[in-house]
């Protein structure tokens, strides 16, 4: 099973860049998106043989999250309550017979931190969300969630620390989660890999020159090590700030 996730920061405009030649190259078994920047009826998107499923953020052109399945859910969530702030589309959660597929965009805690407050109880509902299912089934979380979670996973770390995105509690709530029963499958299969990026910023040469920040992953239940079989980073997809990751499981 072959699974995809990107932030496309704004679909209409990635489409706009060549989203669809990828998607149908990639022929992947389920297709996560994050900020997609979009109501319902903004866009329609024609993709046979996949079913759709779109969390629209109340806000315009704001945040806002999607998941294509070849597969039928066995059921669908958005959100995870009311520590959620349910309007910004963040969180879907979708139900397979043998794993739940958790597909979100965590909020980011601003320049000047000024939502890190928020982040950080935002994280731990995240957290015990996550915990929650895989009491019942193992867990398959993807999306944008806005932390480098060790020096390797940006380039300049010593002049990043303390910013939004690589703050030690930021850091800390990362580590916390992988405690709680997951596997980060990139460090898996790759731990000493450097220059490994998902996010450049739009300053010139900043990403032919891989000033980037790994802030997308693919964390995955310790319940399903057996059948990670790999992870990867299509860092030269253009069409957005970040680029696809994939994961390829044996289930």
């Amino acid at each position: 099973m072959r699974l995809v996730s990107w932030n496309v920061n704004g679909l209409r405009a990635c489409v706009k860049k060549g989203f669809l030649d990828y998607f149908h190259e990639v022929d992947a078994d389920i297709f996560c998106l994050q900020e997609t920047k979009l109501q319902e009826g903004q866009i329609e998107l024609n993709l046979e043989d996949y079913h759709q499923f779109w969390n629209y953020a109340i806000k315009k052109g704001y945040s806002g999250t999607a998941v294509f399945s070849k597969t039928k859910p066995l059921s669908v969530k958005y959100g995870v309550g009311e520590e959620d702030k349910q309007d910004e589309g963040r969180i879907i959660t979708l139900e397979f017979e043998s794993f739940y597929l958790v597909n979100v965009y965590t909020p980011n805690s601003q320049r000047d931190l000024a939502r890190l407050v928020y982040r950080l109880k935002w994280e731990e509902a995240f957290r015990q969300h996550l915990v929650d299912l895989n009491g019942h089934k193992p867990v398959v979380l993807c999306g944008d969630l806005n932390v480098a979670h060790q020096d390797i996973d940006l380039r300049n770390a010593k002049s990043n620390r303390g910013n939004s995105g690589f703050t030690d509690e930021e850091r800390g709530k990362m580590t916390e989660l992988l405690l709680s029963g997951f596997i980060d499958s990139y460090r898996y299969f790759y731990p000493e890999q450097e220059g490994a990026y998902t996010w450049w910023s739009y300053m010139a040469k900043v990403r032919e020159r891989n000033i980037g920040w790994r802030i997308d992953y693919f964390l995955v239940s310790q319940k399903l090590q057996e059948n990670l079989k790999d992870a990867d980073i299509h860092c030269n997809v253009m069409g957005s700030d970040h680029c696809p990751i994939v994961l390829e499981l044996d289930i």
